[in-house]
């Protein structure tokens, strides 16, 4: 009930530059996502998939086929707005994927308010259902102006959306994903062993039987039961496998009542007398059955049910037997009687007898269906193309909860205002350094990547001067000129300026008056060039070329502080003279933040970034981690990439100066969590006391920077500093 409200598992975290939510509702549907999924992941390892479902079957198939390949599943939460979007807080997709026939109105606004792409897969609407969808096209249009795109299995279920209130421009007839259904490797190691002993001349598969759907239907598995003692095969077993679970200790009293032998899957004896019947009381374990198939039943086609999906057993070749009703796989359906390629009865009165029939001659019909099958195969990658653009084009961003929205917008609103006549004042008082500047600054406060593109920079292009604040340093209205190479007290300069003069690639200059700095450097030193280290609101000193950095992972920071970390509303890209996107995974083409980009600034290039960690070169792999970053996610989603498992983790306020009993404490939780070392960032060891006496070993992670196109930028920065000089 947790989950149906929108309360998932704090493991569910998305740490990455957005994730994936598909929701599957059954087993079907869990099914036809498998290869969907896998494709998606091979493609974007990067990228947290999780998975929804309604059913308790759909939940079980998803557990044994999809563990390793996404990070979470999970019960879909209920259509309210509150819960859907709890959720998304919660998960922060870039896309939203519902498979089949899945509308929920809620779930498809709240995913679009959130900045997620929507898309519809493998959507189909059955002949029975197409009556109630007409009736309440008035509200179904509604819900389907949200996705991006609606792919269906055919142009008949294509006419139908349309019908029923989709944008034609939206629907597309892609095909089927279940062509794409990829057979278990083999079957499970206990049904195997008892096949193997039990040594049957003929195996029946009965797949997915269903009880009556009206008046008049037959119980399909009192039809098999009954078609079974008619056949009075030697040698022969019967695999009974209801659809339901709730129907397995049915079909269990239904055996006993006939005195035929059976063994139970959860229960299987040494052997079997035949004939006899396996009941398959399990979920998931069917798909890899039907290779040991002599013929299959298809359950679903004599009750009113629409059918079942018959590609499974077409892969092994086996011929199938259906009934009248394969309403759900029409097209499928009708593709295969064209060709012969399965059997089709009308009554359930002669099902003995086509059993017969094709257990006396195993070669009809299951090569055709094979081919058949294998023909339509290529829906995945069509449709994986698809959602890996959606991924690019997410932008996550979901609303805040009404009461942080209703106590901060107010103040939000303010902070525009105050920033806007801090800026005008600004503007006024500009001053020029002889020096070329370039500055380097952001949207938001903290975690873009700032420090680490600076000092790569600086190392990049020599004769460079960094002009920083020197934030929460001791005396911070001193300035401080450390010559390049030279040691300075971390207390007179802070640590970010500290990280800056141990690495030795520039001078650096520090003072909250940038511009009385720049000239004491210009004076002392003659640098060729200067950085200006976040400076894309530090307007009062003019700059020759200015590069904002935007967060992937984050790109506009939840909104205006204090309602967010946005410093300034997005209208200040027109300022910018290049945009880098930072923490970029490789692949992604980020098209959806480049998009909002475009609505400010038409003109100036577009970078993506990515940080990169030094090699690591401890021997520890389980570690604890502990930072005071502006973005710990990051920090979190890094260590993950290298491979290190974090056993524990402490994210500490931004510039936070660590005390002995800090790390004490966070030594003794990680060593009581199994950790073989602690782990931080360059930054925080920046802020560690002197003579430290852990009980495990302290590891600092260095980052580098990664950048698409790095020539093209150097150049910019270059072609800047000459055209001033």
């Amino acid at each position: 009930m947790g989950e149906r409200f929108g309360f998932l598992p704090a493991s569910f975290d998305s740490t990455g530059t957005g994730s994936v939510w598909f929701h599957a509702v059954s087993v079907g549907e869990v099914l036809s996502a498998i290869e969907l999924i896998r494709r998606v992941r091979a493609e974007r390892p990067d990228v947290d998939v999780f998975l929804s479902t309604a059913t308790l079957a759909g939940r079980a198939t998803a557990e044994q086929r999809l563990t390793g390949l996404v990070k979470g599943i999970f019960y879909a939460p209920l259509d309210y707005r509150s819960v859907v979007r709890r959720v998304l807080r919660r998960l922060r997709p870039s896309a939203v994927v519902v498979m089949e026939t899945e509308i929920w109105p809620n779930l498809y606004r709240e995913s679009k308010r959130a900045g997620a792409s929507l898309l519809v897969i493998n959507g189909r609407i059955s002949d029975r259902a197409l009556p109630r969808y007409l009736r309440f096209r008035w509200f179904f249009q509604h819900a389907l102006r949200w996705p991006d795109a609606i792919w269906v299995q055919s142009e008949q279920d294509a006419a139908r959306y349309v019908l029923a209130g989709a944008p034609k421009d939206k629907v597309i007839a892609a095909g089927n994903l279940k062509y794409d259904f990829r057979p278990p490797a083999e079957v499970a190691p206990p049904i195997r062993e008892f096949l193997n002993r039990t040594a049957a001349d003929k195996v029946w598969v009965a797949a997915s039987t269903m009880p009556p759907a009206v008046a008049g239907d037959p119980d399909e598995d009192d039809v098999v039961i009954a078609a079974f003692q008619q056949l009075k095969r030697e040698g022969l077993l019967l695999i009974l496998a209801p659809r339901r679970p709730e129907r397995f200790d049915e079909a269990a009293r239904k055996l006993d009542a006939a005195g035929i032998r059976y063994a139970r899957r959860s229960q299987l004896p040494a052997n079997l007398a035949l004939p006899g019947v396996l009941l398959l009381d399990t979920i998931g374990e069917l798909g890899a059955v039907f290779s040991r198939a002599d013929v299959v039943f298809m359950g679903g086609t004599l009750a009113s049910r629409g059918g079942h999906n018959i590609l499974e057993p077409a892969y092994f070749a086996k011929p199938v037997i259906v009934g009248p009703h394969m309403e759900n796989f029409a097209e499928i359906a009708s593709e295969f009687l064209e060709s012969d390629a399965v059997v089709q009865i009308a009554d359930p009165a002669v099902l003995a007898a086509a059993v017969d029939r094709l257990l006396q001659n195993p070669g009809l019909h299951g090569a055709k269906a094979q081919s058949l099958a294998e023909a339509k195969r290529g829906v995945v990658e069509r449709v994986s193309r698809r959602v890996l653009a959606a991924i690019d084009d997410g932008v996550p961003n979901p609303p805040k909860r009404l009461l942080a929205r209703l106590a901060l917008w107010p103040l939000s609103l303010a902070w525009a205002a105050g920033n806007r006549r801090n800026l005008a004042r600004a503007r006024a008082e500009i001053r020029r350094l002889r020096t070329p500047v370039v500055s380097v600054g952001g949207l938001t406060m903290g975690g873009t990547g700032k420090s680490p593109m600076v000092a790569h920079l600086a190392a990049k292009i020599d004769g460079c001067a960094i002009l920083t604040r020197g934030y929460r340093r001791q005396n911070s209205k001193t300035s401080l000129v450390v010559h390049r190479g030279v040691a300075a007290n971390i207390a007179s300069t802070g640590d970010e300026a500290q990280m800056f003069v141990r690495r030795g690639v520039a001078h650096v200059g520090v003072g909250p008056d940038r511009y009385a700095v720049g000239l004491t450097i210009e004076l002392e030193l003659s640098p060729d060039w200067m950085l200006l280290d976040d400076g894309f609101q530090h307007v009062r000193l003019h700059r020759d070329l200015d590069i904002v950095l935007i967060d992937a992972e984050n790109p506009w920071g939840g909104g205006l502080f204090p309602l967010g970390r946005r410093r300034e509303p997005l209208d200040a890209l027109l300022r910018a003279s290049v945009v880098v996107l930072t923490r970029v995974p490789p692949g992604a083409r980020m098209a959806g933040i480049e998009r909002v980009i475009r609505r400010y600034n038409r003109s100036a290039p577009i970078f993506r970034s990515r940080m990169v960690p030094e090699p690591w070169t401890s021997s520890a792999r389980k570690v604890g981690a502990f930072c005071g970053i502006g973005s710990p996610r990051a920090f979190w989603h890094t260590l993950e990439g290298m491979g290190l498992e974090i056993v524990s983790r402490e994210a500490f306020r931004d510039h936070h100066f660590y005390s002995l009993d800090d790390l004490q404490r966070v030594a003794r939780e990680a060593q009581a969590a199994g950790a073989e070392a602690l782990v931080t960032t360059e930054k925080d060891m920046m802020n560690l006391p002197d003579r430290l006496q852990l009980p495990l070993p302290l590891e600092c992670v260095r980052i580098g920077m990664e950048i698409e196109g790095e020539a093209d930028l150097l150049q910019l920065i270059r072609d800047a500093i000459l055209g001033n000089a």
